[in-house]
């Protein structure tokens, strides 16, 4: 399964929802969760492509993968998921550096802030799969 953030934007902007249009929090939201929970529900891989935009700021990318890591935690993101740039793949290495940091934050139980309210969202539970209002919205 392969998706595009240029199908979402070709100016992806900030981290949250509260400060830019096309926020990593939207596109986490709107987008990348139900995608990878898709990919795992049909035991594929998610293939993320980077390439087509504008340009990033760390911030979007941190946001939308690391609320990933939150929900998913690293293990089962690192196992089932493929993030591809020929652009700038340096954009790979800042995310895998920023994996481990949201992985401590998810054993801490440091969740991430909310500035908008959104639909159900997805993340790995005690029972395995599950979706609810995880987080209140901070705003």
């Amino acid at each position: 399964m392969k998706i595009k953030i240029r199908d979402f934007s070709e100016n992806p902007l900030l981290r949250h929802c509260d400060i830019s249009d096309y926020s990593g929090e939207e596109y986490y939201h709107s987008i990348l969760n139900e995608a990878f929970k898709n990919a795992l529900e049909k035991k594929e891989k998610l293939s993320v492509d980077l390439d087509g935009v504008a340009g990033y700021a760390p911030s979007f990318l941190d946001e939308a993968f690391g609320c990933l890591i939150y929900d998913f935690s690293k293990d089962v993101v690192s196992a089932n998921l493929e993030i591809q740039s020929t652009e700038e793949p340096d954009w790979i290495d800042f995310l895998e550096d920023s994996f481990n940091q949201w992985e401590e934050r998810r054993r801490q139980n440091n969740p991430p802030k909310v500035t908008q309210k959104h639909a159900p969202w997805w993340r790995i539970g005690k029972k395995g799969l599950e979706c609810g209002l995880w987080r209140e919205c901070d705003a």
